[in-house]
Order: structure tokens, then sequence, then C-alpha cells
């Protein structure tokens, strides 16, 4: 980032955790982020989308509320990818911050155990990445959650959508499907593929398992490769996904793979080549589109970070923000349940990755994907999909 670039920010921002109870002139909202640990790049982009919108709303004054505009105060905490760790920090960000509101975690395995501390505490928290459909769920009754939100579709829509998508549009007979057996949000993206690609007339020939941290799947794609499938459903991370895929074609494998919105780093394309030429994956938005609401976020993004253009992380964090500010605002106050009601009957928001709306009983939004393909080592868009 450019060094005039974060002095304004650091201007307009604080980014220290404080102690006690909230000031009455600021808005203080907490960001729980993968900076380090296995995604940094996830946290990274969290924490960009999420600044940019609260240097937005700053410049333009703040946020109204009973007739005076407030300044946003963030305090960014680290997850480090860590389950345990991301509940610690929302304790702190809710008990020693005293933030109004929560925006991530974005990995569901983080955003899970954060988002059952911020419910018991009646605290607003809008995940921007986790599709896991537990994480605005009651793991008791199954009811959706009341302060818990996110700003993505769901691994049940992403699932149905796949698997159609492989059998409709790229006329896969047979597929084949490699999933982390430890990732509950991957496990559920490769079951869910698997019943809407054999309900749309295709047939799993292979379903491989292996676990967080292995580096050897020959043997898998040696099962795989006997098994002849037209297609590969690999919803993996974008850490794994090169390491997956190189020995996957050095084992003859030729034919496409699919990924799900794990895939979406530019760090997989970096690191993956030619290999990855030609596979699809589901997002939540495409930097190809010509929405105008979202090139502009994307020119503004380019102008704040170096010319980085916005992965669907930072897109889905600068939405989820925004549209956390825009509740403050209706609420009129920074009490937390007036907040979270607010959130909830928030009128259709045309974000950046899409139009955001909740209905009164669910913290997860109607909202459409793009498909996109890996085409001249960059993610092109290839198709809109619709809920």
């Amino acid at each position: 980032m450019k060094a005039k670039n974060i002095a304004a920010i650091l201007a307009s921002l604080s980014m220290l955790a404080g102690c006690g109870k909230a000031k009455t002139d600021t808005v203080r909202i907490g960001v729980i982020a993968e900076l380090t640990g296995a995604i940094p790049a996830v946290g990274a982009s969290c924490r960009n989308g999420a600044q940019m919108a609260a240097q937005e709303i700053n410049d333009a004054g703040g946020i109204e509320i009973g007739g005076v505009k407030k300044k946003v105060e963030l305090f960014i905490e680290d997850s480090a990818s860590k389950p345990e760790q991301a509940a610690g920090v929302a304790q702190k960000l809710i008990n020693r911050s005293d933030v109004v509101a929560i925006v991530g975690p974005n990995s569901s395995s983080n955003a899970l155990p954060a988002s059952e501390i911020a419910e018991k505490s009646g605290t607003v928290l809008v995940t921007p990445w986790s599709t896991d459909p537990k994480t605005t769920l009651d793991s008791k009754t199954q009811q959706p959650k009341k302060f818990v939100f996110r700003a993505c579709f769901t691994d049940t829509f992403e699932g149905k959508v796949l698997g159609g998508f492989a059998r409709k549009e790229l006329k896969a007979g047979k597929a084949a499907i490699l999933y982390d057996v430890a990732s509950d949000v991957l496990k559920t993206q490769a079951e869910i593929f698997k019943k809407s690609f054999e309900e749309n007339g295709g047939r799993v020939v292979a379903m491989e398992t292996y676990t967080k941290g292995d580096k050897d799947f020959s043997s898998q794609f040696t099962k795989i490769k006997s098994a002849g499938p037209d297609l590969i459903f690999l919803p993996s991370y974008y850490t794994d996904v090169p390491l997956q895929v190189q020995q996957a074609r050095r084992l003859g494998i030729k034919v496409p793979f699919l990924g799900s919105d794990a895939w979406s780093s530019e760090d997989l394309v970096r690191m993956c080549g030619a290999d990855c030429e030609g596979s699809y994956l589901l997002n939540h938005y495409s930097p190809g589109t010509t929405n105008p609401v979202t090139q502009k976020f994307i020119a503004a993004y380019k102008g704040l970070y170096d010319g980085a253009v916005p992965d669907d992380v930072a897109a889905l964090s600068y939405d989820a923000f925004q549209v956390l500010a825009k509740s403050v605002a209706m609420a009129g106050t920074l009490d937390r349940t007036a907040v979270r009601d607010a959130l909830s009957r928030i009128p259709a928001y045309p974000g950046v990755t899409g139009t955001i709306k909740y209905g009164a009983d669910s913290g997860d939004p109607v909202k459409g994907a793009v498909i996109l393909r890996i085409k001249n080592g960059g993610f092109a868009w290839f198709a809109d999909v619709q809920p």
C-alpha cells in the first residue's frame, strides 16, 4: 500500500483495541480477519475491504445518529485461522473494546465459534465469506440465530448450482470428488454437489478424501484416474489446490477441475500456473462485470491499494461493512439490539457483490453468484447464476 494511503487510513481510523465502555463520539466496529495462519490472503482482503469502507464513511463525515455524525473507529483482531482464537478475540471485542458490531471472521471454521459468542452476548456479527449453513443457525434448535448474518450465499446454494453446472453446461456424465474430510464446510460442499449432480442425471464414480496438512495425493488421484471421470470437483482452499492439481496432471489426468469459492484468491492462479488453466469455479462476484457500482468500487480499491484488484473477500467485506453501517444509521442508536433489528429489515442494498436483503427471520441473504473460468492466467467471467 502507498505510504500516503497508509497515513490517510491511520489518520481516520483507530485500530488499537481499547478497554471499557464505548466512547459516545465514535461508532466502534470490530473486524476479525485471518491475518496469519493458513489463509492470510483472505484475512488481508477482509481487512482491506473493511478499512476502505470505514475510510469512505469517515471521509463523508461519519454515520449520522440522532442528528449527529459520528466517526467509525475500527478494532481489528487476528483469528490466526484458529477457531479458539476467533472465539477469544470475539469475546475481547465485545467485552473489552465494547464494539457495537463485528465484521468477520471469514472461513466457516472461524466464523462458527465467533458467531456463538456474538449470539450469546447479543452482538451483531456479519461474516463476509462463511458459506456454511450452520453459521447462522442455532446448534440446538436449528432455528436462525438472531444476531448473526452473512454477506455471501450458502453452501446449499453453491453445491446445488455447481452440480447442475457440471451436468448441464459442462456436459459431464461422470464426476469424481476430492475433499478435506476434516473441514465441515468443504465436506458439505462435496456432499451437496454429489446430490445435485446425481439429481441432474450424472454419476459420481469416485469420492476421495484427504486431511488438512496432507502433501501427497497420488493414491487418491490414482483411484480417480481409474474411475474415468469427465470432471473432478475439488472444493479445496486456494492454498491446497495448486499442489493437488499439479500432482493430478503429473499422473496424466487431463479432465477439467471444478472448484468452489474457496479457490477465489489470485494466489491460486499464480501458484498453479498452466496446470489450472481451463478450470472453473463458483464465486461471489467478478471484477469483469459491467455493473457501475462494482466498477466504482474496484477503481477506488485499486487506487488505495497500489493497483491490486479486489478479490471476493475484499468485496464481500466492503459490502458487509456498508450494510452494517447503514443499519446503525437506521437504528439511530448504538444499542446492539436496535442495530440487529434495523439490519433484519434493511431495504435491498445494491452491493458490489449483488443485492443484499434479509428476511425478518434469517441472516442469509438471497443473492446470485458467478461462474469464473481460469483463462490466460487469470479469473475470467463465464456466466451469471441466479437463485
